[in-house]
């Protein structure tokens, strides 16, 4: 337990000073935030409710990408580095390990929801009761689940510019398809037949929902629970197929 709990400290150390964190998970949110609902968008005739839709789309915008980029590029980083071989001569096994990156990442996570909620709350006055706040963050922080499996999935990768490369590019078409950017439905009738399946989706419509005083549906908790199987399932056949290569 020692060792793992002394991971989990130097994995949250090591991800705050992490510059892809700071620019993706926690400073363009909130630009993007403000742009989208103060610069564009000013003829919307319920700016409430489209100021606390958006805010839910920034948070799970940013935790998705802190699960994918920080967590999937940083294994990639140190298995290229020989850091993975190392901790293999230490007490912490590799379950251990795993469990720690995912752990600490969850933890980040909670911070990136505290800050992203008071910044909607600063930018633009968003009011939800406590209930609300509390529902949305639990959910963020739970369906988060998948991108951190997706994260680990892309740390099987074995050169870390592809790494960074692949995970851009899925990050930008998760949040673009998924309706983080904007609603699905102003999107054509085919991308919108697609965004339902996707996780990002998924994980954003649980959010809308709650602000709506509604709750996430069972099709997002079961589409959610697919893709961290598949992802958990994928990245265990990569990483036992290396293991005997090596």
């Amino acid at each position: 337990m020692k060792p793992l709990m002394a991971q989990c400290k130097a994995e949250i150390i090591r991800i705050l000073r992490n510059p892809y964190y700071v620019f993706w998970s926690l400073f363009m949110p909130i630009v993007f935030y403000f742009i989208f609902t103060n610069v564009f968008n000013t003829g919307i005739e319920n700016k409430e409710e489209w100021h606390a839709h958006y805010l839910m789309s920034m948070t799970t915008f940013s935790v998705m990408g802190s699960a994918i980029l920080t967590l999937g590029i940083r294994i990639v980083e140190e298995r290229a580095k020989g850091w993975s071989m190392f901790l293999k001569v230490t007490p912490l096994s590799d379950n251990s390990y795993f469990i720690a990156k995912m752990v600490s990442q969850s933890i980040i996570h909670v911070f990136s929801i505290i800050v992203i909620f008071l910044a909607g709350g600063l930018i633009n006055g968003v009011s939800l009761s406590i209930g609300e706040w509390l529902y949305a963050g639990v959910w963020i922080l739970g369906a988060s689940i998948p991108f951190l499996a997706l994260g680990v999935l892309v740390g099987t990768m074995k050169k870390v510019d592809t790494a960074a490369g692949v995970s851009n590019l899925m990050y930008m078409l998760l949040a673009i398809s998924g309706g983080m950017w904007m609603p699905i439905d102003l999107m054509p009738s085919i991308i919108q037949s697609i965004a339902k399946w996707l996780p990002s989706f998924n994980f954003g419509n649980g959010a809308w929902e709650i602000i709506r005083g509604g709750h996430p549906s069972v099709m997002n908790i079961l589409i959610l629970t697919a893709y961290v199987l598949l992802f958990m399932v994928l990245s265990t056949y990569i990483r036992k197929k290396q293991e005997v290569a090596v």
